[in-house]
């Protein structure tokens, strides 16, 4: 099993974040790598076990299972239930911290999966760097456009 993890500081508080990433559904509006998504079986974008599917920009599909969402701890983890990327054993969490000197947030994404061995190194950077740190760049973007 490997992990992968990644963190940044965000200029926006924990709460103007959460409210932007909070929604499991809203991927394509704050992740420049996601084309679309839609909640399977009209359940609510907030129920533990909702399943969302979404497409990446290069054509990918993924489906994943929301397993917890906390708006005290400002976290949620999901687990990926298919995907063409190789993994198993997929579960990741998001998470934002208060930072109290100054209206930041420190934000944690991590993820711990199998995969054939050969793989671990381009999984590991694709996920970290591909997916992990470009939501965060592009929510960086987002905040400091809105001073």
């Amino acid at each position: 099993m490997i992990r992968v993890y990644t963190s940044s500081v965000i200029d926006a508080g924990a709460d103007s974040v959460w409210a932007r990433v909070r929604d499991f559904n809203a991927l394509p509006q704050w992740h420049p790598g996601i084309a679309d998504s839609r909640i399977e079986n009209s359940q609510a974008s907030d129920r533990i076990g909702c399943v969302r599917h979404f497409h990446t920009r290069d054509g990918g599909m993924i489906r994943e299972r929301l397993l917890a969402l906390s708006d005290y701890d400002f976290s949620c983890s999901y687990e990926i239930i298919e995907s063409g990327m190789g993994v198993d054993n997929y579960v990741a969490t998001l998470k934002l911290m208060p930072v109290t000197d100054g209206n930041r947030c420190f934000a944690e994404w991590s993820a711990e999966f199998d995969c054939d061995p050969a793989r671990e190194r381009e999984l590991g950077t694709l996920i970290g760097e591909g997916v992990f740190q470009t939501g965060f760049e592009a929510l960086k973007r987002h905040f400091s456009t809105r001073r």
